[in-house]
C-alpha cells in the first residue's frame, strides 16, 4: 500500500476546501454581504466542515485506508480517531448511504448564486459562480479520480470510481 506525505495530502484536499470557501463566498456575495448572507455564508462553511467528518464517521471506517497513512486525503487516520473499523465488504453501501449527505455542498452555492444573479447581474458575482463550478464540478472530481481513487484498493467496488459505477 502506498503511503502519502503530507504535502500529497494537503493537495488531495485543497479542491475541497477551496470548493467550501468558494461556496461560502458565493453566498455571501449573491446576497449582498448583508449580516444573513454572512450568517449563510459561515453555515454553509460550516456544513462543509462536518460533511468532511461525516464521511470520516459514518464511510471512511470500511474503507481499505481506515487508519493507515495511505488514505490520499488523510480522512482514513482522522477517522480512525473518530469510529471503530468495519468491514470492507461493506464499504460500497455505506458510500451510497451516505454520500447524499454532502451533495448539497455542489448544489447550494449554484442556487444562491444564480438566483441572485438572475434578479440582480454581477459581474463579480458570475465570476464567483464560475470559479465555485469549475473547480467543484471540474477539478475537484479530476484530482479525485487522478490522485485518491487511482490508489484505491476498493476501487472497483467503489459506486463512484468502480468499473460497476462507469457501465450502469
Amino acid at each position: 500500500m502506498r503511503e502519502y506525505t503530507r504535502m500529497q495530502t494537503l493537495a488531495a484536499n485543497v479542491p475541497y476546501a477551496a470548493m467550501t470557501l468558494l461556496g461560502a463566498g458565493t453566498i455571501a456575495l449573491g446576497f449582498g454581504l448583508s449580516p444573513w448572507a454572512l450568517a449563510g455564508a459561515g453555515a454553509y462553511f460550516a456544513y462543509g466542515i462536518a460533511g468532511a467528518f461525516w464521511i470520516m464517521i459514518f464511510v471512511c471506517p470500511y474503507c481499505a485506508y481506515h487508519g493507515t497513512r495511505g488514505c490520499p486525503c488523510g480522512y482514513g487516520t482522522v477517522s480512525a480517531r473518530l469510529a471503530r473499523k468495519g468491514a470492507h465488504n461493506c464499504f460500497a453501501e455505506k458510500f451510497k448511504r451516505h454520500i447524499p449527505a454532502i451533495v448539497p455542498l455542489w448544489l447550494i452555492p449554484v442556487a444562491c448564486g444564480g438566483a441572485a444573479l438572475w434578479g440582480s447581474f454581477s459581474w463579480g458575482l458570475a465570476a464567483a459562480v464560475l470559479a465555485f463550478s469549475v473547480n467543484s464540478y471540474v477539478v475537484l472530481p479530476l484530482v479525485s479520480r487522478t490522485h485518491s481513487c487511482s490508489d484505491c484498493p476498493q476501487k472497483d467496488d467503489c459506486p463512484w470510481m468502480g468499473r460497476k459505477a462507469q457501465t450502469a
